[in-house]
């Protein structure tokens, strides 16, 4: 089965008979026990080309089982317990989680403040994912299944504070594996736009708790990683001013527009721009302090630090700072420190099985800068940026063994990663709050103890109701969550009033 079909699809999966891996140090060969009944996929034939190449030896992470005892007191434990940490006040300390001193001291051991902002915006890119409509049998796929006003809502995430202001839509003039979904039908709602993600403000209760108003723009990333970096097009373009280059399939999605599309006749670049400033100018109009806080995963993080770039660029002392999970490199030394000079803070969440972080850019990357006295500045090698904060999937007792892609790389492990961290030296918290069961959403890495059924996140009926009449039927979207094409004289403005609200533009365009 392709991995795309396995990420996220909101489809069940089959059983796979893969039982095992195991990578032999030194120049042994990498074995894998495949399933018998299905050829390899491209993901195992890149892990192995990848591995076995370079010598990277990832090792599958050890069975670190609980006694049986400790599941069944697991389930009964946990089922009445809730599942978000307490909200405490960090008014007076938003400055060093936002990474003013690029978080020194507060990552080993991890400090339990950051640790609970970092789940918040890692549930706010997650929610990019959840609500998206893989459906390739809808005439909506590749849109969000919710209007923003009931998206934080349907997704249980009103409880951290924030108001969604804008949606935005991004396109690419390159072919990007597995990022653009389109659907099988004739007559759809786009044929070249995706719902890439959305911009966020928060609401005066939670701004009183954090010490400023935050806007957070989270950025949608792909289904399967693995597949978009076997095709990955690695070519660095000019971005920005300076000596800055970037990778050309980020930069594409992030700046393409088409005067013959509906959703982009502006770029995702040019459409979140101009609600940031919106919003920035009218809450610094009534005196209060702003934020930028941009998060995503996978493609989502690189797309970020594209829109943290522009926004320092061009507003001036607004504090910004990017908060990625599994992000890959973006672009080179120049453009890494050119974000440092205009004051980005980043703060980089990967896990150390996962391959992704490592692209592009396996072999040539900032490690070369050891060798800058002989080479001289390498304007083409791939760097990473800011801080970085490394979880490891074999601290957490609740992921199984064996060498699991999807796994490694899902946002709902990494979540599940963080919310255990105490330090690198220490055993998984075992007052973590998370639901493991969110982790099983769309991949098998649960340990099957737990009794969880594996991709369980699904509509039910696949979708499919019953009409007046008995026959299945795929329903029609409520007019309001029908995506609206995003024009000039349609975008809506904050209102300066003492609480957080838009007005809206219409729901629905014939055009």
């Amino acid at each position: 089965m392709a991995l795309s079909t396995m990420i996220y699809s909101h489809l069940p999966a089959a059983q796979s008979s893969v039982t095992s891996l195991s990578i032999i140090r030194a120049n042994q060969a990498l074995v894998l026990d495949r399933p018998q009944t299905e050829p390899p996929n491209r993901a195992s034939r890149l892990a192995e080309s990848v591995l076995s190449h370079l010598h990277l030896h990832v090792e599958a992470p050890p069975r670190n089982t609980l006694p049986q005892s400790h599941w069944a007191s697991y389930s009964e434990d946990k089922l009445s317990t809730p599942t978000i940490s307490p909200k405490e006040v960090i008014a007076h300390k938003w400055r060093e989680i936002h990474g003013s001193k690029d978080w020194d001291n507060l990552l080993n051991p991890l400090h339990p403040w950051l640790r609970r902002e970092i789940v918040k915006y890692g549930e706010f890119a997650q929610a990019t994912y959840d609500a998206f409509d893989f459906d390739s049998f809808s005439e909506f796929c590749g849109s969000c299944r919710y209007n923003r006003n009931n998206l934080f809502d349907i997704l249980d995430l009103c409880r951290n504070g924030y108001t969604v202001s804008r949606y935005i839509y991004a396109m690419s003039h390159i072919d990007i594996p597995r990022w653009l979904e389109r659907s099988h039908l004739v007559d759809t709602w786009s044929k070249d736009s995706n719902w890439i993600g959305y911009v966020a403000v928060s609401e005066d209760e939670e701004t009183r708790r954090i010490g400023r108003r935050d806007i957070v723009v989270a950025w949608r990333g792909t289904v399967a990683p693995s597949e978009w970096y076997e095709d990955m097009q690695r070519k660095l373009e000019s971005f920005g001013q300076g000596k800055a280059k970037v990778e050309h399939g980020f930069h594409s999605i992030y700046t393409s527009k088409s005067d013959s599309t509906r959703y982009n006749k502006s770029s995702a670049s040019e459409q979140v721009m101009k609600e940031v400033k919106s919003i920035v100018e009218s809450y610094r109009e009534k005196g209060e302090e702003v934020s930028l806080t941009i998060t995503g995963h996978s493609l989502g993080g690189a797309v970020a630090l594209l829109n943290a770039y522009e926004a320092a660029s061009t507003i001036p002392n607004l504090p910004v700072s990017v908060l990625s999970f599994g992000a890959p490199r973006v672009g080179n030394i120049a453009f890494r420190d050119e974000l440092h000079q205009l004051g980005v803070k980043t703060l980089r969440v990967v896990t150390k099985q996962d391959i992704v972080p490592r692209t592009p850019g396996l072999v040539f990357n900032e490690s070369l800068q050891r060798f800058e006295y002989i080479t001289g500045t390498l304007g083409w090698v791939y760097t990473h940026v800011g801080a970085e904060l490394k979880l490891d999937v074999r601290s957490s007792p609740f992921l199984k063994q064996g060498f699991n892609l999807p796994g490694f790389h899902s946002l709902e492990t990494y979540l599940h990663l963080v919310d255990g961290l105490l330090s690198t030296t220490s055993p998984f918290r075992s007052d973590a709050r998370r639901d493991v069961a969110l982790v099983y959403k769309a991949c098998d890495i649960l340990e099957e103890d737990l009794k969880v059924p594996h991709c369980w996140y699904q509509f039910a009926n696949k979708g499919l109701v019953c009409n007046g009449h008995g026959r299945w039927v795929k329903p029609k979207r409520d007019p309001e969550d029908i995506p609206t094409p995003v024009r000039e004289e349609n975008v809506h403005k904050f209102a300066v009033g003492t609480q957080s609200q838009v007005v809206l533009e219409p729901r629905y365009n014939i055009a």
